[in-house]
């Protein structure tokens, strides 16, 4: 299948501003709870915006938040409907959840079928006190019922395209870019 570029929705500054402005909400929202408040990323790249936020959190509130990694390969609804061998990657969640409020973070928002894997995931840890969820883009066509409390822009969408989110820390730069599919 043939992709071409169509548009870049985000470049390094607008997401360094996105994550930034997120972090304040995050603590406008749970500032009575922010000694229980954990970030939980979606691997891969929303563990590294996971971090990112929590970054911007401990230099503006100047304490530590513990952040973790969750791997939803093995939850996903889809799995047996791939024909390529899957790749699952390691859970890193070395806090206890139950009984926190957790941030799960994702770099794309579409169906939400990842991020219902992730919360059936995150169940197998612990019995968190609430889950929200962070995502940088939010491109809408939900199937399942699920909204975002915290998003970094909006971009409008079609089902011939994608977004792709590439981040320093995978060797590449910080950018968001639409995709579509050619016709064949």
């Amino acid at each position: 299948m043939e992709m071409r570029e169509k548009a870049q929705v985000m470049n390094a500054e607008e997401i360094r501003r996105s994550l930034q402005r997120i972090a304040h909400e995050i603590l406008e929202q749970n500032h009575k709870h922010i000694g229980d408040l954990v970030l939980v990323g979606v691997k891969s790249r929303g563990d590294f915006i996971a971090h990112r936020i929590a970054e911007n959190l401990e230099r503006i509130e100047n304490s530590e938040v513990d952040v973790g990694a969750i791997d939803v390969t093995l939850y996903r609804d889809d799995i047996n409907l791939h024909e390529t061998q899957i790749q699952v990657n390691s859970t890193e969640l070395p806090f206890n959840i139950t009984g926190k409020w957790v941030i799960l973070v994702d770099e794309v928002l579409y169906t939400g079928r990842t991020v219902r894997a992730a919360m059936d995931a995150l169940m197998d840890f612990g019995r968190p006190a609430a889950i929200q969820l962070a995502t940088l883009i939010d491109r809408g066509h939900r199937e399942l019922p699920i909204a975002a409390d915290y998003v970094g822009k909006n971009v409008p969408t079609s089902h011939r395209e994608f977004v792709r989110v590439q981040l320093a820390e995978e060797g590449g730069i910080d950018s968001a870019t639409i995709y579509e599919r050619e016709d064949e």
